[in-house]
């Protein structure tokens, strides 16, 4: 009998922590993201970003192929906070890079959130949790 409810407690005890465990793949608005203040300030005029197929003109110099994987704290916040939050986060990541190696654009930029490539014009990927929110990407650094 003890260990019956012993086993039960300990499973009771355990339960909630898979509640927890949430980890939604969501696709954001990366116009939504990019023309907040905060990001206005932190990305500045200095190197341009261009998602998917954006156009762009002919690189000048090819750097690389670089990427970034950023987390955040989600705790109380919405999903849409989180996730503009921590693209912020990776995009002055690549933006640091691209100035790090000497380019001044960064192109081809595609969602790379837990090795699955996703290319697009207008979202980004994000995976949200309670407590963490993630976003992984990659781009060239090139010269314009």
């Amino acid at each position: 009998m003890k260990h019956t409810l012993a086993t039960m407690i300990l499973a009771l005890c355990l339960l909630p922590a898979t509640t927890f465990a949430r980890d939604d793949i969501g696709n954001y608005t990366i116009a939504d993201a990019m023309n907040t203040d905060h990001a206005k300030n932190k990305l500045g005029n200095s190197v341009r970003f261009y998602f998917g197929d954006q156009p762009y003109g002919e690189p000048q110099q090819t750097m690389g192929e670089f990427s970034t994987s950023k987390k955040t704290n989600a705790f109380n916040k919405t999903d849409l906070e989180a996730c503009q939050w921590v693209f912020l986060s990776a995009m002055i990541a690549l933006k640091d890079r691209a100035i790090k190696e000497g380019g001044n654009a960064v192109v081809e930029i595609k969602s790379n959130y837990k090795h699955n490539f996703t290319s697009s014009n207008d979202t980004f990927q994000c995976g949200a949790g309670a407590l963490m929110a993630g976003v992984a990407l990659t781009g060239k650094v090139v010269k314009l």
